[in-house]
Formats: structure tokens, C-alpha cells, sequence
């Protein structure tokens, strides 16, 4: 149940990995009743002030039974959408991806499967042994860098800020042997 989203909703790349719930009532091919779609991505066209480039599968679900393809050949269509909070099933983690191309003097971090409001405004790093905890610049979206002309040494632990303060910390989770393109998974979630 994947969508792309124009700005407004896709916000420079904030607003991927949110959830929205959206509906429509017009044309006849609609059930009015809500599918929760995932923003996976932008979509520049200048349609409306807010639009979403719903996948096959999303804008199907939207439809009366037996009427799926006459609602996806209606193309355009008004729909009513609100911000849903992100849900995950219960045994899934917050979990860090370590980017391509990171190494001891830069650093690259996506966050994944933050449920709730999904929101994450702050991410800082504390190398083993250290009271110091370092900000990470956002890149966009999930993912956040750390430049440093001395190299870090691990295990790191991650310190989460949501947009509503909430302040997560997964100690030593990244391992004093990261590699990149690695994923590391937490016991912290959300919801």
C-alpha cells in the first residue's frame, strides 16, 4: 500500500516512511471506505495542492468490490486524507542501516520501522566510553550523517529524538566491528 506524495506531503524527504489514510466517495467505483498508504516517495507534478500517486494495489482497495480497474481508469479523483501514525507488527524493531560508503570519519545512518509518529528530529551518536553524545545532520529523510576529522571508535549507541520529544537510546548497538551496509537491529520501538 505504497504512494508517492508532492511536497506538501513528502516534505524534502521527511515525510517518507509516514502513513496516511485516505479515502474517496466520487466517482460511483468508490466504497468510501480508507486504505492506509505509506510514502515511499516524491512526485513533482503541480496537480493539486496536495496529491498522492497512489500504487495500483492502494488506489484498488479504495473501490467497491468488483469495480478495482473502473476506479483505476478514473485516473484523478478527489479523496479525503488525514496523518495516520505508523504501525508495524509488534515484533518489529527501530533498526539502523550503516550506508554505503561510511567509514570511521563519516558516518551514515538510515533510521528504520519507527512506528508512532514516525517522526525522528534528532539522532545523536556516542562513541564507547565517551559522555559526549554527537549530532547527526539530517541528509533527508530517514537517513543522517556524522562528519568528524577524528575517527570513531565503537560499539556506538543511538540516541533518538522524536518530534514530540520522546528521547529513545539503543546503547551499544552499533558494534565496535560495524561494517557498512549492515543492519543492526534494536529492542526499542514505538507505538
Amino acid at each position: 500500500m505504497n504512494s508517492c506524495g508532492n511536497d506538501p506531503i513528502f516534505e524534502d524527504g521527511k515525510g517518507c516512511g509516514s502513513f496516511f489514510e485516505v479515502k474517496c466517495s466520487k466517482p460511483e467505483a468508490c466504497s468510501d471506505k480508507p486504505v492506509v498508504v505509506h510514502i515511499t516517495d516524491m512526485n513533482a507534478e503541480p496537480i493539486v495542492t496536495y496529491h498522492f500517486d497512489l500504487s495500483s494495489l492502494a488506489f484498488g482497495t479504495m473501490a467497491k468490490e468488483g469495480m478495482e480497474e473502473e476506479l483505476r481508469k478514473a485516473n484523478i479523483i478527489n479523496i479525503q486524507f488525514r496523518r495516520v501514525h505508523c504501525k508495524y507488527p509488534a515484533d518489529t524493531k527501530i533498526s539502523f542501516h550503516v550506508e554505503k560508503g561510511s567509514n570511521p570519519n563519516y558516518f551514515v545512518l538510515l533510521v528504520k520501522y519507527v512506528a508512532g509518529d514516525g517522526d525522528i528530529v534528532e539522532v545523536d551518536l556516542k562513541e564507547k566510553g565517551s559522555e559526549e553524545w554527537k549530532a547527526l545532520k539530517e541528509s533527508w529523510g530517514a537517513i543522517w550523517w556524522l562528519d568528524t576529522p577524528k575517527p570513531l571508535k565503537g560499539p556506538f549507541s543511538i540516541r533518538l529524538t522524536t518530534e514530540f520529544g520522546v528521547k529513545l537510546v539503543a546503547d551499544d548497538i552499533i558494534p565496535s566491528d560495524w561494517k557498512p551496509n549492515a543492519f543492526y537491529k534494536s529492542d526499542l520501538w514505538i507505538n
